[in-house]
């Protein structure tokens, strides 16, 4: 919004040159960031006395690690901030025309609605499991799927016309048109080996990736801290992918698909950044708020779709690898307890208790080590991710 006012006050006052400085993504990506962070440093407080007065407070399971049962009433649904502060920022800050700033946008608070209901119910129903695992994925798949198949023809056109005819094309040719190589899935540290995905496939990954990021990151955030940090460093890092591959000039240097317009996903990336750090203010340990659903599957949900837009789906799943294997300890879990239960008669489990952060817990971390250790890996593999822009 205000590019479009620096535009048009340059237009009518062409002396006032200094307004030139709104068209530089950098400037724009900073002030997002300090936008969003200083919304949620000022709205904070009143975000948590407004959630104490509604008594939204956290369940705890009682089986889960008795030193939590201390935690049970802390407001949560505190995402809501990290909402706010995102969503405010990026729209004063980003173009409005660019369309993959606002998929990204509508699918972080599409997630974030269907983690609102989850958290509601939790809170009124005082169930600590919330939303039925069914009707959640339902919501999170109907979104996915119309996000994953937009992005499939939005990735491979320049325009919206271009992404309605290439739609339409795909329709008359019996669903079987191919896609330019610039949607292909990227392997990286490789210089020229990709993977033709094709229109269903895209989408199948594209879905897969999103969906996916969004649990994984719900899965994460079990203690004080430990999801937001590492969504932060993950969505700096592939803000800086989007930044480049929007550069004509960058992403032929760093053989790169070029997707114009996917630079402006750097605003979006930059208010997620300042949003988050915002709020860990508030959930450093001990924590006098959670994020609750409402911010955990919107942030998953907003990386994943900023990994498909600059096709680094491989490259966030090295850089979000503590989102994978918390994910992947509770997969393990339930299905090797699944499976001895049927065998043996009774469940084992491989771990002391899923997801992966209790069960250090019960291997006698304190919750600071978990999740302060669980950041510095988060820092080496967005390092990592990040070495493969040149190691090729």
């Amino acid at each position: 919004m205000l590019l479009s006012l620096a535009q048009w006050l340059q237009g009518l006052y062409p002396d006032l040159g200094f307004l030139r400085i709104f068209q530089y993504i950098t400037f724009r990506a900073v002030m997002a960031a300090m936008t969003a962070l200083l919304i949620g440093l000022a709205f904070g407080p009143w975000v948590i006395r407004s959630l104490t007065a509604m008594k939204i407070g956290q369940p705890v399971r009682a089986y889960g690690v008795q030193a939590h049962l201390a935690k049970s009433g802390t407001p949560t649904m505190g995402g809501v901030l990290i909402l706010i502060g995102i969503g405010v920022s990026t729209l004063l800050w980003f173009d409005w025309s660019n369309r993959f700033v606002w998929v990204v946008m509508l699918v972080t608070m599409g997630f974030g609605a269907v983690g609102w209901v989850d958290d509601w119910r939790k809170v009124v129903d005082k169930n600590p499991e919330g939303m039925r695992s069914r009707e959640k994925f339902f919501w999170q798949s109907l979104i996915g799927l119309v996000a994953a198949l937009y992005l499939a023809f939005s990735v491979s056109e320049t325009s919206f016309l271009g992404v309605v005819e290439l739609f339409y094309r795909w329709v008359a040719s019996g669903f079987s048109t191919e896609l330019p190589p610039k949607a292909d899935l990227l392997i990286p540290f490789f210089k020229t080996i990709s993977m033709p995905l094709g229109v269903w496939g895209f989408v199948g990954l594209s879905y897969f990736v999103i969906v996916g990021t969004s649990n994984a990151v719900n899965f994460t955030d079990g203690l004080d801290g430990l999801a937001i940090m590492p969504v932060v460093l993950v969505g700096s890092a592939l803000g800086l992918f989007a930044y480049l591959t929007g550069s004509s000039v960058f992403s032929k240097y760093l053989l790169l698909p070029y997707i114009p317009g996917a630079g402006e996903l750097l605003i979006f990336c930059a208010a997620m950044a300042g949003a988050g750090l915002a709020f860990l203010w508030f959930n450093a340990h001990p924590a006098q708020v959670f994020m609750g659903d409402v911010g955990a599957l919107a942030l998953g949900g907003g990386l994943g779709t900023l990994a498909v837009i600059t096709r680094q789906e491989i490259v966030l799943g090295i850089m979000g690898g503590i989102f994978v294997a918390e994910v992947l300890s509770v997969m393990i879990q339930v299905s090797w307890f699944k499976f001895t239960k049927k065998k043996f008669g009774t469940g084992r489990r491989i771990f002391k208790m899923a997801p992966l952060h209790h069960h250090f817990e019960k291997s006698g971390w304190n919750e600071t080590q978990v999740v302060i250790r669980f950041w510095i890996i988060t820092m080496l593999l967005c390092l990592i991710g990040l070495a493969s822009l040149k190691l090729r």
